[in-house]
């Protein structure tokens, strides 16, 4: 399958590590023109330079700003006003139950992984269905079909882009615009690296080593018995942006490795 984003204007919010990038030098190789957000300027300066290296001719713009507020939204709005497929990988996480999660943290969670997704779409579609063309993806995660009641407020967060995807994708309907919401499971992204690393370590392993035992000892429903790479959950995203995935709208498109136990 020969994927082919020439012409098209793409953004990848938080694209400067982890998933984000991966997602980014996809749709970079793809031929779309594609804009890199971080808040930092260095960083969206790196991942810049560090996709220019497997992909020489790729056509990329920095943006640099804090997605998570409507301040950033209208400034990267200004900045470029229009695009043909906005993929919403901006998110946080962290621990937090009903008791230690107080509100300001469940209005930080809301605030960045859900509003920044919902600014941004509420601006590019319409664009998108005046052209009859657009792809929006969110990226969600396992996690907001298998709540955690360790991540409450991250969970929370990522099932509201399941319902919200879908409701977009209905407003859509018939304009030639498809959204979607992508779930990876353990990823072995910047954050599970971080996290992991310390036990490397200390156990003399490598950091696949310590993610494929965290995945068999927490997710022990994953079929795959091991934490994907952030390339395997950007496959699915590029797919899913690219003109043959035509037909895909409205969907939670799975890439947890099966720890969801559900046959749909």
């Amino acid at each position: 399958m020969n994927i082919d984003l020439s012409g098209k204007t793409a953004i990848v919010s938080a694209s400067t590590a982890g998933i984000g990038f991966a997602i980014a030098t996809g749709i970079a190789a793809s031929g779309a023109r594609t804009i890199i957000n971080g808040r930092k300027q260095d960083a969206v300066d790196r991942a810049i330079k560090a996709i220019r290296k497997s992909a020489p001719q790729a056509d990329l713009q920095g943006f640099a700003g804090d997605l998570g507020t409507p301040q950033g939204c209208d400034a990267l709005i200004k900045a470029v006003p229009q695009a043909d497929i906005l993929v919403n990988n901006l998110g946080v996480f962290g621990p937090g139950d009903i008791f230690s999660t107080a509100d300001d943290d469940w209005e930080r969670y809301f605030q960045v992984n859900v509003m920044s997704g919902v600014r941004l779409t509420r601006h590019y579609l319409k664009g998108m269905m005046e052209r009859k063309w657009g792809r929006v993806v969110f990226i969600s995660s396992e996690s907001a079909l298998n709540i955690p009641p360790d991540m409450l407020a991250y969970g929370f967060s990522k099932t509201a882009q399941l319902s919200i995807a879908r409701g977009i994708a209905k407003h859509a309907a018939g304009s030639g615009v498809t959204v979607n919401a992508v779930l990876p499971g353990p990823t072995l992204s910047d954050g599970l690296r971080a996290m992991v690393e310390e036990t490397a370590r200390q156990q003399g392993k490598t950091v696949e080593q310590v993610a494929t035992e965290f995945v068999r000892e927490h997710r022990s429903s994953s079929i795959i018995q091991r934490a994907a790479t952030t390339e395997e959950v950007a496959n699915m995203v590029v797919y899913v942006c690219s003109p043959q995935a035509s037909a895909t709208t409205g969907a939670a498109l799975r890439v947890d490795g099966g720890v969801i136990d559900t046959i749909a």
